[in-house]
């Protein structure tokens, strides 16, 4: 018998919907720059491979009402993203292979204090403390679906006013090049979720906006900063 220290940390969850079961959290990759216009508006235009970055599992903040504005940022900024939820996984997997790994999708919003993560790039460090942090990753429940079709709107607004527009089929890296990029880099396994990228209008959001983001097909997050 394993004896603990302390109690095991309880595992980070998100509900799937039309179920009484939950997703079990493993990891969270997340894609940069894979819309041409948000890449633009970071500065490239370029089709260069994905490139990946992380959330710790407990950043996910499945359903919440409220986000704490997180500490030692004054720009903190919101992606909108379409999240794929692995079922299975493995290394080096064909895109085919790679769909079929999947369970289903949800509503993520990426927040980045866009300042720290500034001054990592100013300093070629790297990006946890702009990425990682305590609730960064709001998510909607999960819907168990095939794939959302291009045409799906990819939205958010803040306070009522559009900021983000995008479509599903903008994608540079499509969901399952994604996925299988992913793969050449690391085994993949069931609980692994993929935040996939966000289209233009990232911008600052300060407490007591309102954030709404929608993905025609998959679902609806909503939640207010505090």
């Amino acid at each position: 018998m394993t004896t603990y220290a302390f109690p095991p940390h309880a595992i980070p969850t998100v509900p799937v919907e039309g179920s009484d079961t939950v997703f079990p959290v493993r990891r969270i990759l997340c894609v940069g720059r894979n819309y041409a216009a948000h890449r633009r508006e970071m500065g490239g235009d370029d089709r260069d491979p994905p490139f990946f970055f992380a959330k710790p599992a407990d950043a996910i903040a499945p359903l919440a009402d409220q986000i704490a504005y997180p500490l030692a940022t004054s720009d903190l900024h919101h992606e909108i993203e379409l999240v794929v939820a692995l079922k299975a996984g493995g290394a080096n997997l064909t895109i085919e292979q790679a769909l079929a790994c999947v369970l289903g999708y949800a509503v993520g919003v990426d927040l980045t204090r866009r300042d720290l993560q500034a001054a990592a790039k100013a300093k070629g460090q790297p990006w946890e403390a702009a990425k990682g942090f305590d609730q960064s990753a709001p998510i909607s429940a999960i819907r168990v679906m095939d794939a959302p079709a291009a045409e799906a709107a990819v939205t958010l607004s803040v306070n009522g006013q559009a900021r983000q527009h995008g479509l599903v089929g903008d994608m540079i890296w499509n969901i399952g090049e994604v996925i299988a990029k992913a793969s050449e880099l690391w085994a993949l396994a069931a609980g692994d979720l993929i935040f996939t990228g966000t289209p233009e209008g990232v911008a600052a959001i300060v407490r007591g906006d309102k954030v709404v983001g929608e993905i025609e097909g998959v679902g609806r997050l909503d939640f207010t900063l505090a």
